[in-house]
């Protein structure tokens, strides 16, 4: 598996902060107010996946006291942040676009949603950072090679 790609998560915030701006601006009449559940979701998902990172990272670098990790809940983990950081990205774009819209729309309905909109952005920037940090806290550290010492021109394994 490989590393997430920050160009992939850039490009996909940017579809998706195009899709939201043209859904709101064609149906933001029939909408009701932005919803705050989706915010405090990924906030809180943000929040696991960061502490998931410190402690993975904790048990693959062999801190003392700390047990050895799971191997297949590792495996998972790697899993759980490349797709939050996809779905992170795609509701942060996603987020932009209706704050940009919103910014530009002079009603009150539409300042009134803006503190949602701002949260969405916020939230799903910290779920891709926390995923991010996740997915690197499941890299397999370079072992030091036991014949010479020597540890170059060896990478970093993924689960």
């Amino acid at each position: 598996m490989r590393p997430t790609s920050v160009s992939a998560l850039v490009i996909a915030a940017l579809a998706a902060a195009a899709v939201g701006w043209l859904l709101l601006s064609s149906f933001y009449a029939q909408m009701p107010r932005l919803p705050w559940l989706p915010i405090v979701v990924l906030g809180t998902l943000a929040a696991i996946e960061g502490i998931l990172a410190q402690n993975t990272a904790a048990r693959i670098q062999h801190k003392p006291g700390v047990p050895r990790p799971d191997p297949l809940a590792v495996a998972r983990y790697a899993v759980l942040a490349k797709a939050s950081s996809l779905a992170g990205a795609i509701f942060a774009g996603f987020s932009a676009g209706l704050l940009a819209w919103l910014a530009l729309e002079p009603t009150k309905a539409a300042t009134d949603d803006v503190p949602a909109a701002i949260g969405g952005v916020v939230a799903s920037v910290a779920l891709v950072g926390a995923a991010l940090w996740l997915e690197r806290a499941c890299r397999v550290p370079d072992e030091p090679d036991q014949k010479n010492g020597d540890d170059s021109g060896r990478r970093a394994r993924h689960p």
